[in-house]
């Protein structure tokens, strides 16, 4: 009886109070609204009469609601529909394949067995301090390997990230315990079943957090199909929205039709424009990622379970 109020007094003692906790909340539901504040501002405006912005600023709720920045950039909207398949596309075929090429490769050389395992491990560590450069890299790209205007040029250059292959192989090393991998070889498993049986499983939680990044870094990508393709088929919502962008610049710098437009070109939504495609840009994502959370989370509950 006495050791178990003992117990109970050493939880209490680890336990945080109810003013901390209190605190602990009010802070971060500050930061999380500061943090949505900017998306919150970028939408409203987006939703604002041109010159209603002029006078006014930005609001997230503005009292003038204008549709026109939408209307401006979804004029054509085949285009647009394109762009966001290939995006979708190659977000999905990039993430599943890089992720499989990253823990693969750190599971490697994560393996104390591997003969060659401080070369791979220097070759790839190598690659984090040092690279040819842009030159060299685009040459390689577009004449050795002639991936340029394909979608595969979309995908393959991005298929491979030291550093997530560093952070794979840390976890491999601390969070799979030799003895399994072991006992699975002393059972007759080769390296490819215990990859796929056992340690893939055990490191959900490592190789959901690659799989997040990646996805986000598929979407966002706008730099690949910008220096490897020039068919606007292969253009990703990203880089057309770019384009628009920058086509919406030159109209308005340009003085000539500045001058020819008149009333025209001053009812063009110009700030508008710009929020509006930012959140045509980030929204899907922005949806789709409480879906991609819930496994996530899900992922580290299996994976934080050892029995």
């Amino acid at each position: 009886m006495n050791k178990n109020r003992f117990f109970k007094k050493k939880l209490r003692k680890n336990e945080i109070s109810t003013t901390a906790n209190v605190l602990l909340n009010v802070v971060f539901i500050i930061y999380a609204l500061m943090c949505l504040y900017p998306m919150a501002l970028v939408i409203g405006t987006s939703f604002a009469e041109e010159t209603y912005l002029n006078t006014v600023g930005y609001k997230i709720f503005p009292q003038v609601v204008s549709f026109d920045a939408y209307k401006y950039i979804l004029a054509n909207i085949q285009p647009i529909l394109r762009a966001y398949t290939v995006t979708i596309c190659v977000t999905v075929v990039g993430t599943v394949v890089s992720t499989v090429v990253i823990a693969l490769y750190a599971y490697v050389i994560s393996r104390n067995e591997f003969r060659y395992k401080k070369f791979f491990t220097f070759y790839l560590f190598f690659t984090m301090l040092f690279n040819g450069g842009m030159v060299p890299w685009y040459i390689v790209c577009t004449q050795l390997l002639d991936i340029n205007n394909t979608y595969v040029a979309l995908v393959w250059p991005a298929l491979m990230s030291a550093w997530y292959v560093m952070i794979m192989r840390t976890f491999f090393t601390t969070g799979v315990p030799n003895g399994i991998v072991e006992s699975a070889r002393i059972d007759g498993a080769g390296e490819f079943m215990i990859f796929v049986r056992i340690v893939a499983p055990v490191s959900i939680p490592g190789i959901a957090t690659v799989a997040l990044f990646q996805m986000v870094y598929y979407w966002n990508d706008w730099y690949l199909p910008f220096m490897l393709t020039s068919d606007p088929e292969y253009a990703n919502i990203q880089l057309y929205l770019k384009r628009i962008l920058n086509n919406l610049q030159e109209i308005l710098n340009s003085p000539g039709v500045a001058a020819q437009s008149g009333d025209a070109l001053a009812k063009i939504p110009r700030e508008g424009a710009r929020m509006a495609i930012c959140a045509l840009a980030i929204g899907p994502i922005v949806l789709a990622y409480p879906f991609f959370q819930r496994f996530f989370v899900s992922g580290l509950t299996v994976g934080s379970i050892k029995g």
